[in-house]
């Protein structure tokens, strides 16, 4: 999985950028199949500074979160938390596909009718 970091108006530290991987190698956790995490920081408005990500999963799936706050990693907390939501309903929704995949596959003749009276 690759981590890149980009800024706008403005510097980030090595250290913030640190601690802004370390957070966001943790959506590794809730879906293993990441292969690109793109975070934007945007600190044209130093009062209130906003944060970009964008996660690519497997085929060609892409997720965004967008958020501001009052502080840097507060905005990077809360665009994380949506991306945590997505990440979490694109997996439940590809595990039930799996699930129900498997109950189809059953052709008539394995499928035994109630007797009708």
């Amino acid at each position: 999985m690759q981590i890149r970091i980009s800024t706008r108006h403005g510097n980030v530290s090595d250290a913030t950028q640190e601690k802004i991987t370390a957070k966001v190698e943790k959506l590794g956790r809730i879906f293993d199949r990441l292969s690109e995490i793109t975070v934007t920081v945007d600190l044209e408005r130093r009062d209130a500074p906003s944060v970009d990500l964008r996660v690519s999963a497997e085929h060609k799936h892409d997720f965004v979160a967008a958020a501001q706050a009052e502080e840097l990693m507060a905005a990077l907390d809360l665009a994380i938390h949506k991306l945590e939501q997505q990440l979490r309903k694109y997996k439940e929704k590809i595990q039930g596909r799996h699930r129900d995949g498997s109950v189809k596959q059953l052709g008539p003749e394995e499928v035994q009718a109630e007797p009708v009276e």
